[in-house]
């Protein structure tokens, strides 16, 4: 009798230890699929990739097939679907997910919605062709996310038992929290990369071309090597065609500071100009307008501005050039001679009345019009690493420019800036070179080897 007792409670000790050791076995894999699926889904933002991440995992280690379905984009939504042999297949749904049985409550995200077992004779061909034979389990889980819907997740069982089992759909549902965390993201990133791509194309500066015969060239520079705008900024506007007499309107500022705020109120000042564009040929009021915009706006930064109107004329450009605390452009002779714009004035958006004195310049073939923003001037570096470029550099420099044609001169400015300060810091660098079409241009720099086209 005690011989029996004794065998059962071995039995019994065998069996629980068969059972605690299944368990942990159980376990260990849920915490290593775990494990490689936040590795795997942390490791991009792409939205696709966290769908192909999700399908293929939850085809592997969960089910035969799974199907991975994200909210709306464009015409339809998003599928991901991976199939027994591995291979995931992107394409795009444009059939309603209420035609499969909670799979539109999954997709909401709030409020969570509980996991659903479909009959798979009802399911659509979208979901049952992934696998070679009819299904015998399909369930449809939401993947929940953080503050936005991430999706749902339809897991197709062809062979076996027609329900999952308790430890099964644990490990299904922590799963399922890993990848809607992670797809969430990955659809919060896209959207905000969306909206800062739609914006920042109204922040970077415009592509510059010729205007109405008259020659332009540009470069930019923010002062962060990761930064795509700044405090720095320039504006072209060409002449309406109706008007023989119209003048084309370039405009180059710098506001105070630098980085996004800076980029922020750049955007601002550049909508004033569009707006104000009909009394371009005014240079004074429109400084004076802007400057009240300025001052009763909630920014306490202030810009600095060159105005240019220009117009061809036979073969010449004429220029009427405004200074507002800018620096006032230089004028590049095709000999050489480097002449100063006599144009000055107030910065805008510091005091009430403004102060604004406009100057007219003659550009004869060959010559250009250069403005720059103290970035260049100020650029600080050279052979003892805290040296100013300068404006006595620049000129010094322009000098051996003359007759370049826009695009090599704006290159050369650009260039030589930039070899000044190497690896140190700087501010944001903007320059524009307007000329006046020449029968000669310039090969080299330094003013040799004139070539007549």
């Amino acid at each position: 009798m005690e011989s029996t007792q004794r065998e059962s409670e071995r039995d019994r000790l065998a069996a629980e230890r068969d059972r605690l050791a299944a368990e942990l076995a159980a376990e260990r894999e849920r915490t290593a699929l775990l494990a490689d699926a936040s590795d795997e889904l942390l490791a991009s933002l792409n939205l696709e990739r966290c769908m192909d991440v999700t399908a293929r995992l939850a085809a592997r280690h969960l089910a035969e097939a799974a199907v991975v379905v994200v909210p709306r984009s464009g015409r339809g939504y998003p599928v991901a679907a991976c199939g027994p042999g591995g291979r995931v297949d992107h394409r795009v749904l444009m059939s309603d997910p209420a035609e499969v049985e909670g799979l539109a409550d999954a997709m909401r995200g709030f409020p969570p919605a509980p996991h659903r077992w479909i009959d798979p004779r009802e399911a659509p061909g979208w979901i049952t062709g992934i696998v070679p034979a009819p299904p015998a389990a399909i369930l449809v889980i939401a993947l929940p996310g953080h503050g936005v819907p991430a999706g749902a997740l339809v897991l197709l069982r062809r062979s076996g038992p027609e329900a999952f089992s308790a430890g099964e759909e644990l490990t299904i549902r922590l799963f399922a929290g890993r990848a809607g965390a992670a797809l969430s993201a990955a659809r919060l990133y896209a959207e905000q990369a969306a909206i800062t791509a739609t914006l920042m194309r109204e922040l970077l500066p415009p592509r510059t071309h010729e205007l109405d015969g008259v020659e332009l060239a540009a470069r930019y520079r923010p002062s962060g090597d990761e930064d795509l705008v700044g405090g720095d900024f320039y504006d072209v506007y060409p002449a309406g065609a109706e008007d023989s007499e119209a003048e084309s309107l370039v405009v180059l500022g710098d506001v105070c500071g630098k980085g996004l705020e800076a980029a922020v109120l750049t955007g601002k000042i550049r909508n004033t100009f569009r707006a104000l564009l009909p009394m371009a040929d005014d240079h004074r009021r429109v400084l004076e307008l802007l400057n009240g915009m300025l001052l009763h706006g909630e920014s306490t930064r202030f810009v600095t501005l060159v105005l240019v109107s220009a117009r061809r004329q036979g073969a010449q450009v004429r220029l009427r050039l405004t200074s507002a605390g800018h620096a006032p452009p230089l004028i590049v002779r095709a000999d050489g001679t480097v002449e100063t714009a006599a144009t000055r004035g107030s910065l805008i958006g510091v005091l009430e009345e403004i102060d604004s004195t406009t100057a007219e310049e003659t550009l004869d073939p060959g010559d250009a019009c250069l403005l720059y923003t103290d970035g260049i001037t100020e650029a600080s570096g050279g052979p003892l690493g805290d040296e100013e470029f300068g404006e006595e550099r620049l000129r010094a420099e322009l000098a051996r420019c003359g007759g370049m044609p826009p695009e090599a001169l704006v290159e050369r400015v650009h260039m030589l800036a930039a070899e000044w300060v190497g690896a140190g810091g700087h501010d944001d660098m903007a320059v524009i070179a307007i000329t006046a079409p020449g029968r000669s241009r310039i090969g080299v720099a330094g003013g040799r080897g004139r070539l007549t086209i």
